[in-house]
């Protein structure tokens, strides 16, 4: 990619950390935008079928990157660790400083690059087509529209742009002399990281919240919803679906029928257990060209 990386980092008066990269200049800009308002996007199973790191790691795979057996092997470890650190959710050190170990020592460009490849071959054709128009409305009205994912930020500006969306906010990876370390700045984009995202972001741009939309399918993401004055569930699990009927929020479905249960997946188990997989992968990949 042309085109160097480009992170803003805001931390607000309470310490939280948050990271946002626009997209490329030549995504689409309103003739006469509106400054003070914008929308928010979830990616998995909101913008997209599935989850954003699943496809990635899918493409990797393809690449020969690990083996069919290294994915079962390392997703059930994953899984595992998931599964016994939910008996101890006070403690998130251990899941936030294995999230991006996948990408330690891997050179910023080569993600992007991947990221671009990867998401022509699999995710453009799982773009939900509803959830696109929804946001080509904002787009429409002089609106920006963020896409708001767990996701490292890179890949979230990737799939913005290819959706000529205005940016990504993220899980920011530290990158030393171009290349990732493998460690985190902040906190994973999950759960109240991202309202905290939002509302750093909206102060740095002039956004008045009230007049923000946010997207989502997840009851995870309740404290984003919250945030905004336009509340949307998107394809939403169960917990998220009682909620926006009982405030009265609008609510958006694309799925149909057994589709809808097959695909509504958890989308952070899916991150963790990807993420896991991955690293398990890449690791295995290094050895082998002896790197």
């Amino acid at each position: 990619m042309a085109r160097s990386r480009k992170v803003t980092v805001s931390t607000d008066a309470h310490g939280h950390t948050a990271g946002w990269a626009e997209a490329d200049p030549a995504t689409s800009v309103p003739a006469e935008p509106d400054r003070s308002a914008a929308a928010f996007f979830d990616v998995d199973n909101t913008m997209m079928q599935g989850a954003s790191i699943y496809w990635f790691a899918r493409g990797l795979a393809a690449r020969n990157y690990f083996t069919t057996g290294d994915l079962a092997r390392f997703a059930w470890q994953q899984l595992r660790f998931r599964l016994l650190a939910r008996e101890h959710a006070g403690d998130m050190s251990q899941a936030k400083d294995a999230a991006l170990a996948f990408i330690e020592g891997w050179r910023v460009d080569d993600v992007e690059r991947l990221s671009q490849e990867i998401f022509d071959e699999l995710m453009a054709p799982r773009i939900w087509g509803g959830t696109r128009q929804l946001a080509q409305r904002h787009l429409d009205a002089g609106e920006r529209v963020w896409l708001v994912s767990a996701a490292p930020v890179e890949i979230g500006r990737v799939i913005a742009a290819r959706l000529g969306l205005t940016g990504a906010i993220g899980t920011v990876a530290e990158v030393v002399d171009g290349a990732y370390t493998g460690r985190l700045v902040g906190d994973l984009m999950h759960g109240p990281a991202k309202a905290e995202a939002v509302t750093q972001l909206a102060a740095v741009e002039g956004l008045d919240l009230g007049r923000c939309a946010a997207y989502s399918d997840s009851s995870n993401d309740l404290p984003l919803l919250q945030a905004v004055g336009r509340p949307v569930a998107v394809n939403p699990d169960g917990t998220l679906l009682r909620r926006a009927r009982e405030h009265g929020w609008e609510v958006r479905d694309f799925r149909t029928g057994r589709r809808a249960v097959r695909i509504a997946v958890p989308s952070t188990a899916a991150v963790g257990v990807v993420a896991g997989v991955v690293g398990a992968g890449l690791a295995l990949h290094r050895r082998r060209r002896g790197i």
